[in-house]
């Protein structure tokens, strides 16, 4: 076995990628700085109770545990941040209005999630709490969709969906869980079959609404319309439906093409309303996911009004056409002051200077510079390579 090698879905980041995804960070993080969102960073590593969330087999499944030598308590790495955050806005912060909050950092993941990526995730996302109205759900949506065009990310389409629409269904008909469960996994699995096996022995009226829903997927206007005439007129899904309208009308100026897919119900354990997903044709998973979690903080105590989205960096950095430019300038290696001199000035100007210990000019390409530092006239100049 060799040593170096390292586990699978795990990589390293190699310095054209690393200083990418750096940059990339910082421009995120100073637009959420500009909108009001402050940042907080939360350990990788917590009591593993602190991070599942409860009745979602989904992150148990997700988080990587482990023993604590301290306190023989079971620890779990994270496996999504959102739940750190909502329990930093539940009793460390305890503000009483609203809350802007963001963050940046490691995920792991004990299998990939998507097609072709990786178990470490770089993530990044805003959180907004204490507020319940549309407001907050555009808020979030738009900074989102401004967050992908600064990182360089065009023609990027979103999907609209609402887990009040199934949880209306379900409850009306007082389901039990277990069908309630079995339901929800052949509506996110899109598989017919199994979802038409399910909702045979139910009432015609929730049978024939449960087998609309993954079909209601496309175009907002058709997709509203249609569900208006194939769904309930309960009062819980007249009000999704609207407010999918609402939010839907106020994104078209920001984005290729909005759409609405009420079989989504991605997170639907803890997400409470409007859920939201933003797609690329350069990949095949969603690049950036969110929505509203009214409930989630009563696991730690205090429920709040609570929407969000995240990203994966290393995700969106695929995504970005090859860049070049960006090397460097290499000088000598010299104790000459004037040398030194000139080298703290390009350096203060924002230039990247390499200083050239080996003078091996064969190795010179290694350094990454495209131009050099050269005495000329007993001045040092820049000249290209």
């Amino acid at each position: 076995m060799q040593n170096w090698l390292l586990p699978e879905y795990i990589q390293d980041m190699l310095p054209d990628e690393a200083w990418r995804v750096e940059r990339m960070r910082a421009q995120f993080l100073e637009l959420l700085r500009k909108s009001g969102y402050q940042l907080v960073v939360p350990p990788l590593l917590e009591y593993a109770e602190s991070l599942l969330i409860d009745g979602s087999d989904d992150m148990d499944l997700r988080s990587f545990k482990l023993v604590d030598q301290l306190s023989g308590r079971t620890l779990a790495l994270r496996a999504d941040i959102t739940p750190q955050v909502a329990r930093i806005d539940a009793h460390l912060l305890n503000r009483q209005g609203i809350a802007r909050l963001c963050y940046a950092g490691s995920v792991l993941h004990t299998q990939p999630v998507g097609l072709t990526r990786t178990r470490e995730l770089l993530q990044i996302g805003a959180e907004l709490y204490g507020h319940s109205g549309l407001e907050s759900d555009l808020e979030i949506q738009q900074l989102m969709l401004q967050s992908l065009t600064l990182l360089g990310i065009r023609d990027v389409h979103l999907d609209l969906g609402h887990v009040g629409v199934f949880r209306a269904l379900v409850n009306h008909a007082r389901l039990d869980k277990d069908l309630e469960s079995e339901l929800f996994a052949a509506l996110q699995s899109k598989d017919s079959a199994s979802l038409q096996a399910l909702a045979q022995p139910l009432d015609a009226v929730l049978r024939n609404a449960l087998l609309a829903l993954p079909a209601l997927y496309g175009n907002c206007a058709e997709v509203l319309a249609q569900a208006r005439r194939l769904l309930p007129g309960h009062a819980e899904i007249t009000a999704a439906l609207d407010d999918l309208q609402s939010i839907s009308t106020r994104l078209q100026p920001l984005v290729s093409r909005v759409g609405i897919d009420l079989a989504d119900l991605r997170g639907y354990h803890y997400h409470s309303g409007m859920v939201f997903a933003a797609y690329h044709a350069g990949s095949h998973d969603a690049i950036a996911l969110g929505g509203r979690y009214d409930d989630l903080g009563k696991s730690f105590g205090r429920a709040r009004a609570a929407t969000g989205f995240s990203m994966d960096l290393r995700q969106l950095y695929l995504l970005l056409p090859p860049q070049s430019g960006g090397l460097g300038i290499c000088a000598p290696h010299s104790e000459d002051a004037a040398l030194r001199d000139k080298i703290a000035q390009l350096r203060a100007s924002g230039e990247a200077v390499v200083v050239d210990l080996l003078g091996d000019a064969a190795l010179r390409r290694e350094l990454q510079c495209d131009r050099e530092l050269v005495l000329r006239n007993g001045v040092w100049q820049v000249v290209a390579l």
